[in-house]
């Protein structure tokens, strides 16, 4: 859970310092600079053409000298000094000239918005987390911030320790970063996630979660939720049914989750399954030196029951066919399930569907969702996953968990 959350506004910088150029005219409001510094006005441009910065700032520091000046003049000299401060690479430098002129208020409304960018960017740079989101709102107010603007104020917020900000301004900056038609970024939902940490808020800290499943469907959010959904759950079924998640999404990763994961299926009559699981679990090394020889007794227990069922499958499978309630053709297609059958998976259990009068219709269902899902038929899969809706007595954490491993099929 211990999310590193970075603040970078490199790319930023580089579309809107770097990219600028001084404001040579503003002709908009019809001024132009004094004829007392036009000499060292030219002087500078002519140095900032030429790319020479450390002379276009001795000749603006001279300009700035000159008695008499209006306004205006100070917006154009603090404008062209920002701009070869930031072509130096003296970025604070760069900021300083450049609040100095927006105090003026000699911008037009679009170089302001140009420089209030800027300012946003090199605040960001410079983690002035309070000025980067006085700048940020600034922007937004004005329509003139997009997606990623928006992602960087929230994570001044959360640099601030102000969580509660943080999350409206992740909302934000999400709904603009889709509506522009972009995708969000994994940090916008990583801050959500550990503010609810920190607050020990645990819904707040699953929906996180879900997001970045939705977003990412990276196994280690897999892992984080499904140990948060697990860690109450007292109920062997529902247990298991979480089990099948982590086992699912590749997100098991301790020794023991094998082993009480092959332990369950073993009580739930399932060998064939709990062979395949617990082999995995010492294949990957996930199981620890020190429990491989309790490990290998309890494969070599469950392989014998596993193979006592594989050469029970011709008479179950007359015993399946002839009996006028599914229950059986369940049960079969599950024992298929576990020896890797697939398409035969699901064959008996949609017989056994079509049959009705089984036990436990959400394990039918989860089954052929699971059977699917290896079959690369993902449509098909989320549409069984989605039909534990309407079983009676399943628990709406385990609908909810089953419908997201759907949708991420899809």
């Amino acid at each position: 859970m211990n999310h590193l959350i970075r603040m970078c506004a490199c790319g930023l910088l580089a579309g809107a310092v770097l990219s600028t150029t001084p404001l040579v005219h503003a002709a908009d409001k019809g001024q132009q600079i004094s004829r007392a510094i036009a000499k060292e006005m030219m002087a500078a441009q002519k140095a900032l053409q030429s790319k020479e910065w450390g002379e276009a700032i001795k000749n603006l520091d001279a300009a700035d000298t000159k008695s008499g000046l209006t306004p205006f003049d100070h917006k154009t000299i603090e404008d062209f000094k920002g701009f070869a401060y930031a072509r130096q690479g003296n970025l604070k430098a760069a900021q300083t000239a450049y609040e100095a002129a927006l105090a003026t208020g000699q911008y037009s409304a679009e170089d302001e918005a140009r420089t209030v960018h800027v300012l946003f960017g090199l605040s960001a740079n410079s983690q002035q987390y309070a000025k980067t989101i006085e700048y940020g709102k600034r922007m937004a107010e004005k329509g003139a911030a997009n997606g990623e603007d928006l992602a960087i104020v929230a994570q001044s917020y959360f640099l601030l320790k102000d969580c509660k900000n943080a999350a409206v301004w992740e909302d934000k900056a999400v709904a603009l970063t889709r509506k522009e038609g972009g995708t969000p970024k994994e940090g916008s939902y990583q801050i959500k996630l550990r503010c609810a940490f920190d607050a020990s808020d645990t819904p707040g800290t699953i929906a996180a979660l879900e997001d970045l499943i939705r977003l990412t469907g990276k196994t280690e959010y897999w892992n984080n939720l499904l140990r948060l959904e697990r860690q109450d759950q007292k109920d062997d079924h529902n247990l298991l049914m979480i089990y099948r998640l982590m086992y699912a999404t590749n997100s098991m990763n301790a020794g023991s989750d094998y082993v009480e994961m092959s332990q369950l299926l073993g009580d739930a009559a399932l060998p064939g399954e709990a062979e395949a699981v617990l082999e995995k679990g010492i294949s990957t090394n996930a199981i620890p030196p020190e429990q491989k020889d309790r490990s290998a007794r309890l494969l070599s227990a469950t392989k014998q029951r596993a193979d006592t069922d594989k050469k029970g499958i011709p008479q179950f499978e007359s015993e399946a066919a002839k009996n006028p309630a599914g229950e059986l053709s369940v049960k079969l297609g599950e024992v298929y399930y576990g020896v890797g059958d697939y398409q035969n998976t699901v064959k008996a259990i949609n017989q056994g569907l079509q049959k009705g009068q089984i036990k436990h219709l959400d394990e039918a269902y989860v089954y052929l969702g699971l059977a699917q899902a290896n079959l690369k038929n993902n449509a098909d899969a989320r549409k069984a996953f989605q039909a534990l809706k309407q079983v009676p007595g399943v628990t709406p954490t385990l609908v909810r968990l089953w419908d997201l491993y759907g949708e991420k099929l899809s």
